[in-house]
């Protein structure tokens, strides 16, 4: 495995230059018009390109602008690749157009170490986008903050579980007020329904997360896994935040892809939520 992620998507799915990004990620900042919560152990935010989902994003992340976290853990979809298990980036840095991210590697060894689900498997990490889009308001808002990147393969709810009980052992070890530890689920909803029919769908799963709900919502993804492309890495991460202290959750902002296109015939969902 090579040390460095290039960046996969940028100049497409969000603007290489950083000043273009770092005012289109403001905006979006600005924009996010929230009641206050407390500082967040965790967040969900979609990863689409930034202009469709930036506006949702951002209201996950104005939650973190009190708060210096030790580190983030990014648990997204794998899009591209079927695999069994969770592949880690263990080492070395993600390029952004915001410079250099490092990877917590002494982090990324433990949870490696507390499950046999997570591996090494690079060409999950290739092309995939779920992480990435994380990056411009992770690098943006905590800059220098070393990131662990996780990318779930088949999303079974024994994977989930799995991965949601490591991270919760090697955070509960590692953390402390002084020095929180992120977790970030990246996730888009429904596809390609119309609006009215996706709200109807997202709806199950906005329940779910409102009422930090991790096993009730594996079961509303088994039950129509269409539910959410990172459905898995939602349950693994509020199971996570639960284990270490987590009792409220928060849905912050729908919205759909039909808001900025108009066309509200074949939407994406988006959702944006923090977990204290």
């Amino acid at each position: 495995m090579t040390d460095v992620r290039p960046a996969a998507v940028a100049g497409s799915w969000y603007p290489r230059d950083a000043d273009r990004l770092a005012k289109q990620v403001d905006e979006y900042l600005a924009g996010a018009d929230l009641a206050p919560v407390p500082p967040p152990r965790a967040i969900i935010a979609p990863h689409a390109g930034l202009m469709y989902s930036g506006p949702v994003a951002a209201c996950a992340y104005k939650t973190l602008t009190v708060t210096r976290y030790a580190a983030v853990v990014l648990v997204g979809p794998s899009h591209f690749v079927g695999f069994e298990g969770v592949s880690v980036w263990p080492r070395g840095v993600w390029d952004t157009p915001f410079g250099r991210v490092p990877v917590a590697e002494d982090l990324a060894a433990e949870i490696a170490a507390a499950s046999r689900d997570v591996i090494e498997h690079p060409a999950a990490h290739g092309r995939e986008h779920s992480l990435e889009l994380q990056l411009p308001f992770v690098a943006h808002l905590l800059p220098g903050v070393p990131i662990v990147p996780l990318v779930m393969g088949y999303q079974h709810r024994a994977t989930a579980f799995e991965l949601g009980d490591a991270l919760g052992s090697v955070i509960a070890k590692r953390a402390s007020p002084a020095q929180p530890i992120l977790l970030v689920a990246s996730s888009d909803l429904s596809h390609y329904l119309d609006a009215r029919t996706a709200a109807e769908m997202d709806a199950a799963v906005l329940r779910r997360v409102d009422t930090l709900d991790a096993d009730g919502l594996m079961d509303t993804l088994e039950q129509d896994p269409h539910h959410a492309c990172g459905g898995g890495p939602m349950v693994a991460v509020m199971r996570a935040a639960k284990q270490v202290g987590a009792t409220h959750a928060r849905v912050l902002q729908y919205a759909d892809s039909g808001d900025v296109t108009g066309d509200k015939s074949s939407v994406v969902g988006y959702m944006a939520a923090a977990i204290w």
